[in-house]
C-alpha cells in the first residue's frame, strides 16, 4: 500500500513541478454595486462562480459599499461580510458557507442554524442541488448520504433497511434511471457505477465514514464537462469530505436502535501543528441487526486525511480509507409470497430444517408447513467486503490567472457473495450436506490520474482536463461444501478449497477521458458556456476456467460529446437557465453484466462488431428565484436515451440457444421538477419538491430468435411517474426537530407494465437537544407510521411479464425503528 501511495505522490508532483512558490491566487474582476447585503453577497457568488449559502436572518437592514476591481475570490468576500456579523464557517473550490459571528469564545458558542439544508443550483446553467453536511449530520448515525438525496426533486431512494446500507438493496431511481446509469465521484475520484457486485468500483458507504461527509451535489442531467465518469449517462453525484480542523478536537458519538443496532464513532483532529499540516484520524465500529429473518451487517471502517500546504502556492490532500465490511442478506420476496408468508418472511431458521427443505428440493416430496415450495426460502447468503482508497491531490496555483490540481489514486478491493444453494449438494468427501455454498469471488485493483487546469482571462474562464484509469477485474465462481448436520459457526468469510470451479475470468478495463471548455461572462447578466469531451474505454476478457470461455475485447469511443449552457441573471434574486448535454456510457466488463456476459464465444462474436455504446441527449431549462427567506426552483427537461441495451436470447440457427446483448430502441423522458426551500418564521424552516416524470419505451422489443415484446408506450421499470417530498424543521441552536414525508406513485418491475407496485409514502421524524458544543443528543424514528410498502425492486432483474406476481425480484421496506444518538466534542 505505501509502494502504491509514494508512486501517485511522485506521479502528482512532476506534474506540477513547474508550480510558482511565490505565485499569487487568481484575482477576479468583480462589479458589485452599493445594495443590501444579500443582493451585494448574490452578485459576488454569480461573479465568483460559486455556491454561497449564508444567513439572510442575520444581514436583514444591512448595506454593503460598491466593490469595483480585481482581487482575489478571498479578498472580495472579506471586504463584503467586514462590519456584517459573518464569518466563513466552510469553503471549497465550489462552495462557500458564511455563518454569524460568533459573541462568545468559540469553545462556548452554539451551533448556528442559518445555513439552507439544500441549495437550489444558483448562479449554475443546469439542474442541480447541494444538500449540506448539516442536513446529512441530523440523519440516522451511519446512514447512507444517498438517504439524504432523496429530499431532491426526481430522487426516489430505496433500501430494505432503514439505514440505507444494505448495498444489495440500494436503488436510486432519477427521471428514470437507475443506480448504475449514474456516475459517482469522492473528492473528484471516481466511485465506479456502485451497483452491487461492482467491477469498478465501490459504495460511498464503503468509501467514507458517514461523519465525514461533506456537501453532496446531485447533477439530475449530467455532471460537469470534467466528472471522471464512464456511467453518468442519467446524472451524477458529488460526493465530499470534510476537512481536518484548524483546532484540536475529539468526537465520540455512540448510537443504538432497534433489531439490536449499535455504532461507535471517534475522530481525531490534530489541528495545526507546528509545519502547518493539518490531520483528521477517524474510526468507527458499526453492527446493524436484521429487523426480520436472522442475521447482521458488521463493518470495521478507517478514515485519515492529511492537508499540508507547500509554500504559498501549493497545498497537498492525502486521503485513506480502509473497511473491512461483513452483511447478511434480506431474502427476495414477490408479491405472491408476500400474500402467503407474510412481510416478516426471510431465511430458514435453523440449518437442520435447510437441509431437510434443500434434501425435499433435490428429490421430491411435502415440504412442511409453513412452506409451500421447498426453495421459497434459504438459510443464509451474503458477502464481504474489503476495501482500500487512497489518493494523493496536489492543488496549485501556477500564476494569477492560471490554477489546477493533480490527483493520483488508488482502489484495492477483495470480496466475495455468497449463498446457502440448495440445488448442488455437497460432495461426501467435503461433508457431505445437501446444501454448498455458492460463492462469487471478486478482486478489483484500479488505478489512475486526473489533472485539470483552469485559466481565467478577462470575461473567459477557460478549463481542461485528464483523466486516465486502468482496472483489472477478477470475478469467479466456485462452490464449497459444509459438513452434514453442523450448523456454519461463520457464513460470511472468504472459503478456501472449492469442490467445483463453475468460472474464472479476468478482466482489464483502460479509459481515457479529455475536456475542454469556456465559461464567458458575456454581459452583465449574460454568461454562457460551451465545452467538449471525448471518452474512450476498452476492455479485455480472458476466461481461466469456464466450460464456455470467452476471449476478446470491446471498445466504447465518442470523441465528441459536447454541452452548452447559459445563465440569465434578471436581477439579484431571479435567473433563467438552459443546458445541453450529450453523455455515452461504456461497456461494462463483467461475467454477470455487458457484452461478456454472452453465453459463449460465439455469442459474444456475434454482437461485438454491431454493438453500440448506449448514449443520452438532455436538454434542460428551468428558473430559480433567492431571497432572504425564499428559495424556489422550477425545471422542465427531455432526455432521449438511445442504444438502450438488453439481455436476450438468440436463434439455434445462428449459434445455439445463447443468451447475448443487444440494442432494444431508446427510451424518451419528460418532465418537470420543482422544489422550494421557505424561512417562513425565526427557527422554522419548510421545504418541498415535487417531480412528474413520463419515461416510456419507444420501442417493442424483439429478442434476436423470438417474438416481438411490445414495450412500446410502457413505463421504465422501477421509475414512478411522481416523487414529491415534505419537510418541516425547525432549529434554534439548542433544540430541533424535524419531520419529512416522501412519496412515490406506482411502479412497474415488467417491462409490459402488468406488475405494479402501489405508491406509497413514508414519513421520518428526527429530534435533537445540544446541552452545550460539548454535548448532544439525538433520536430519529424511521418510517414513523409503520407503513408497509415495497422498497427496492428489480433486486433479481427485471421481467417481462409477470401478471400473477411471482418473480421474486422485490424486497420489503423496513418497519418502524428507532434510534438514539449520543455525542461529545472535545
Amino acid at each position: 500500500m505505501i509502494r502504491y501511495l509514494t508512486t501517485t505522490a511522485i506521479v502528482a508532483v512532476a506534474m506540477t513541478s513547474a508550480a510558482s512558490a511565490q505565485a499569487e491566487p487568481a484575482r477576479i474582476r468583480f462589479d458589485i454595486r452599493s445594495s443590501d447585503t444579500a443582493t451585494a453577497l448574490n452578485g459576488f457568488a454569480r461573479q465568483a462562480g460559486v455556491h454561497l449559502v449564508f444567513p439572510y436572518d442575520a444581514v436583514v437592514g444591512r448595506r454593503v459599499a460598491a466593490l469595483h476591481g480585481s482581487f482575489t475570490r478571498d479578498e472580495a468576500l472579506r471586504r463584503l461580510i467586514a462590519g456584517q456579523g459573518l464569518v466563513i464557517a466552510e469553503q471549497t473550490a465550489s462552495m462557500i458557507s458564511l455563518k454569524v459571528a460568533p459573541v462568545e469564545p468559540p469553545k462556548e458558542t452554539a451551533s448556528t442554524t442559518g445555513a439552507d439544508i439544500v441549495v437550489l443550483g444558483q448562479g449554475q446553467s443546469r439542474q442541480v442541488q447541494t444538500v449540506s453536511a448539516k442536513a446529512m449530520e441530523k440523519t440516522t448515525a451511519g446512514s447512507s448520504p444517498l438517504r439524504s438525496l432523496s429530499r431532491l426533486p426526481g430522487v426516489n431512494f430505496d433500501s430494505s433497511d432503514a439505514r440505507g446500507t444494505y448495498e444489495a438493496a440500494t436503488q436510486l431511481s432519477i427521471r428514470g434511471f437507475l443506480t448504475d446509469q449514474m456516475g459517482y465521484t469522492l473528492d473528484g475520484v471516481p466511485l465506479g457505477n456502485m451497483q452491487y457486485r461492482n467491477n469498478n468500483g465501490l459504495s460511498i458507504n464503503r468509501a467514507l465514514l458517514t461523519e465525514n461527509n461533506g456537501a453532496a451535489t446531485l447533477s439530475q442531467g449530467s455532471g460537469a464537462l470534467g466528472t471522471a465518469s464512464t456511467s453518468n449517462i442519467g446524472g451524477t453525484v458529488d460526493f465530499t469530505s470534510i476537512d481536518p480542523t484548524a483546532r484540536f478536537g475529539v468526537d465520540l458519538e455512540a448510537s443504538y436502535g432497534s433489531a439490536n443496532s449499535w455504532r461507535t464513532f471517534v475522530r481525531l483532529n490534530s489541528g495545526d501543528l507546528p509545519w502547518g499540516g493539518r490531520l483528521a484520524l477517524s474510526y468507527a465500529h458499526d453492527r446493524q441487526g436484521k429487523w426480520k429473518g436472522w442475521g447482521k451487517q458488521v463493518q470495521d471502517q478507517i478514515n485519515a486525511k492529511y492537508v499540508q500546504p507547500l509554500g504559498d502556492s501549493v497545498t497537498s490532500t492525502t486521503f485513506l480509507d480502509l473497511i473491512d465490511r461483513r452483511e447478511d442478506d434480506y431474502n427476495d420476496t414477490s408479491l405472491a409470497r408476500l400474500k402467503t408468508y407474510g412481510w416478516d418472511f426471510d431465511n430458514i431458521p435453523t440449518f437442520a430444517l435447510a437441509e431437510q427443505l434443500a434434501t425435499i428440493t433435490q428429490n421430491g416430496g411435502t415440504p412442511p408447513a409453513p412452506y409451500v415450495n421447498a426453495d421459497d426460502s434459504v438459510y443464509q447468503g451474503g458477502g464481504v467486503r474489503r476495501d482500500l482508497l487512497a489518493y494523493e491531490k496536489l492543488g496549485y496555483q501556477l500564476s494569477p490567472r492560471l490554477s489546477g490540481f493533480t490527483t493520483g489514486y488508488i482502489h484495492l478491493d477483495k470480496g466475495i457473495g455468497t449463498w446457502a444453494d440448495p440445488y448442488d449438494p455437497t460432495p461426501a468427501a467435503y461433508g457431505g450436506s445437501p446444501i454448498s455454498v455458492s460463492a462469487n469471488r471478486y478482486d478489483i485493483d484500479r488505478k489512475g490520474i486526473l489533472s485539470r487546469l483552469t485559466f481565467k482571462t478577462g470575461d473567459h474562464k477557460i478549463e481542461g482536463g485528464v483523466w486516465y484509469e486502468r482496472n483489472a477485474f477478477n470475478q469467479a465462481n466456485y462452490l464449497y461444501g459444509l459438513q452434514a448436520g453442523v450448523a456454519p459457526q461463520e457464513f460470511q468469510k472468504f472459503y478456501t478449497n472449492p469442490f467445483r470451479t463453475t468460472y474464472s475470468n479476468q478482466y482489464t478495463t483502460d479509459t481515457v477521458q479529455l475536456d475542454i471548455s469556456d465559461t464567458w461572462q458575456a454581459t452583465d447578466h449574460l454568461r454562457l458556456n460551451a465545452g467538449v469531451k471525448g471518452v474512450v474505454s476498452t476492455n479485455h476478457a480472458h476466461s481461466i476456467v469456464s466450460t464456455k470461455p470467452i476471449d476478446g475485447s470491446i471498445k466504447a469511443e465518442n470523441w465528441f460529446l459536447p454541452t452548452a449552457g447559459l445563465l440569465y441573471t434578471l436581477d439579484g434574486h431571479n435567473e433563467l437557465f438552459a443546458d445541453y448535454t450529450r453523455n455515452m456510457a461504456a461497456f461494462v466488463a463483467s461475467t454477470s453484466s455487458g457484452p461478456f456476459s454472452s453465453s459463449s464465444q460465439a455469442g459474444f462474436n456475434y454482437i461485438r462488431s454491431d454493438l453500440k455504446p448506449e448514449m443520452t441527449n438532455t436538454f434542460e431549462a428551468g428558473y430559480r428565484f433567492h431571497d432572504r427567506d425564499l428559495q424556489l426552483s422550477l425545471t422542465g427537461y427531455y432526455v432521449k436515451f438511445n442504444n438502450r441495451l438488453l439481455a436476450s436470447s438468440i436463434s439455434a440457427t445462428v449459434v445455439g440457444n445463447q443468451n447475448v446483448l443487444q440494442n432494444v430502441g431508446s427510451v424518451s423522458s419528460r418532465g418537470v421538477e420543482t422544489a422550494a426551500n421557505w424561512r417562513f418564521a425565526p427557527h422554522w424552516s419548510l421545504y418541498g419538491s415535487w417531480a412528474y416524470n413520463d419515461a416510456t419505451y419507444d420501442d417493442n422489443v424483439q429478442p434476436l430468435g423470438g417474438a416481438v415484446v411490445a414495450t412500446k408506450g410502457k413505463q421504465v421499470v422501477a421509475s414512478p411517474k411522481n416523487v414529491g417530498n415534505a419537510e418541516l424543521n425547525y432549529d434554534d441552536g439548542t433544540l430541533w426537530g424535524g419531520v419529512t414525508a416522501h412519496y412515490r406513485s406506482a411502479r412497474y418491475y415488467s417491462y409490459l407494465n402488468d406488475a405494479v407496485l402501489p405508491g406509497a409514502v413514508n414519513f421520518n421524524l428526527s429530534a435533537g437537544y445540544r446541552f452545550s458544543r460539548l454535548l448532544d443528543v439525538q433520536v430519529n424514528v424511521m418510517n414513523l407510521f409503520d407503513a408497509h410498502y415495497i422498497a427496492s425492486t428489480g433486486t433479481a432483474g427485471f421481467v417481462t411479464s409477470d401478471p400473477n406476481g411471482t418473480y421474486t425480484t422485490l424486497q420489503a421496506a423496513a418497519p418502524r425503528q428507532v434510534f438514539a444518538t449520543v455525542r461529545a466534542h472535545f
